[in-house]
């Protein structure tokens, strides 16, 4: 049989990741139209396409409904894709394939900050929002990290991730002390501690874009590294690589992306656990692949989730940060029982 009928493993790789980013573009899409269409009133794809090219007349239902829901369409396009790569580059760093920022209590860091601030500062821009989810997330990452280096051996995988289980335990405890007594302003101090896209608006998308390109860029500095990283730090160290100046970068990326999302729409888990595991099943662990496709899977994830939510309770609604605790509490389990939790 001739070579080209076994095209070389690398060629077959090489496909495979193209494939999978068609898809994943492919499926951004209708996650878009879907999220659009359906709300307390349906709208027909026809409608939606009017109205996403600017045809329909004033009052026409597709026109109100690409004015009403875009901007929220767009708040989940963009909090999905940095929760996917925050938990690619944490999964990364730590070397842990159940790590991400609700695992390793970074969103609850950053929602604890916020809740104590509104309720004894009483901040309420979305700047002062980013600032002290920033303060938050960093925190609590490095308590996590330092709580997990404790003992025999450093900061191993499995350590952290218990780390940052008891840590969480921990921050929520704190913020239901917080809420508690201020039973009069439960929703607004709900909405940190569940995670919803409601109050996404166009303005609030400008607002974290500068913090969102500098997260990005970081990641894509590191994402050559990490792959050296991934092979151990010896090995890293002998390819050339800074292990503490990769980690560095790649962390304050992943938390910079987790605090951002956490001002902007609140904690929500299991994102940058299920995506990431996914692309790498699909593509392998180039993380200058994985990071990319993360980001599109999360778009698609929390976009698809929040349609979800919408539809189980019409004429209401579930917090996006409820559908994607339920559908992912049973992939970490299966995670968890699949694999042994070892070094990427």
């Amino acid at each position: 049989m001739s070579a080209a009928a076994h095209p070389p493993a690398a060629s077959r790789t090489a496909g495979r990741r193209v494939g999978v980013l068609v898809l994943l573009l492919v499926l951004v899409g209708l996650a878009v139209l879907a999220s659009i269409a359906f709300g307390p009133r349906v709208v027909t794809l026809p409608e939606v396409l009017r109205g996403l090219a600017g045809l329909g007349h004033e009052g026409d239902l597709g026109a109100v409904a690409v004015t009403e829901r875009l901007p929220r369409t767009a708040t989940a396009l963009v909090a999905g894709a940095a929760l996917g790569v925050s938990g690619a580059l944490m999964q990364a760093v730590t070397r842990n394939p159940i790590a991400d920022p609700g695992i390793l209590g970074i969103n609850t860091g950053a929602s604890l900050a916020m809740v104590v601030s509104i309720a004894f500062l009483g901040i309420s821009s979305l700047s002062q929002y980013l600032w002290t989810a920033m303060a938050g997330a960093a925190a609590t990452a490095v308590l996590v990290y330092l709580v997990g280096s404790l003992g025999p051996g450093g900061a191993t995988p499995v350590k952290l991730a218990l780390a940052g289980v008891a840590t969480a335990a921990a921050l929520s405890s704190a913020i239901s002390a917080v809420m508690l007594p201020r039973a009069s302003g439960l929703d607004d101090f709900r909405f940190w501690q569940v995670g919803s896209l409601g109050r996404g608006t166009w303005q609030s998308l400008t607002t974290v874009a500068p913090f969102l390109v500098v997260a990005v860029l970081l990641a894509a500095l590191s994402a050559s590294a990490l792959n050296s990283l991934a092979l151990g730090d010896e090995m890293a160290v002998g390819l050339g690589v800074h292990v503490g100046r990769t980690r560095l970068l790649a962390a304050a990326s992943g938390v910079i992306l987790c605090a951002t999302t956490t001002a902007l729409a609140g904690p929500i888990g299991f994102v940058g656990l299920m995506v990431p595991h996914a692309v790498r099943m699909l593509v392998g662990p180039d993380h200058r692949w994985v990071l990319p496709l993360s980001a599109l899977g999360g778009s698609v994830l929390l976009t698809l989730s929040d349609v979800l939510g919408r539809v189980i309770a019409r004429p209401g609604q579930v917090s996006v940060g409820v559908v994607t605790a339920f559908v992912g509490a049973p992939v970490l389990i299966l995670i968890a029982r699949g694999a042994k939790v070892r070094e990427l």
